[in-house]
């Protein structure tokens, strides 16, 4: 997420052309771009990071619901 927020950032300090950022070639833009593609794409998906995050929500549903049960018996 911190690259995206880099990516708009930059976007939007090269297209408003502020200091030094006006100098900035577009290719470092699309460089960023790109990088961010391959990360959430492929890079992500190898590590596991896109089913760690569904197996937490999945988790935590289920605390909520368990909590919940307990929370109905008392």
């Amino acid at each position: 997420m911190p690259l995206i927020l880099l990516i708009v950032a930059l976007v939007a300090l090269r297209g408003l052309e502020v200091w030094r950022f006006a100098d900035l070639s577009w290719w470092y833009i699309v460089g960023l771009m790109v990088l961010a593609f391959i990360w959430f794409e492929f890079i992500e998906k190898m590590l596991g990071l896109d089913k760690k995050k569904e197996h937490d929500r999945h988790d935590q549903r289920r605390a909520d619901r368990v909590r919940k049960t307990l929370d109905k018996r008392r």
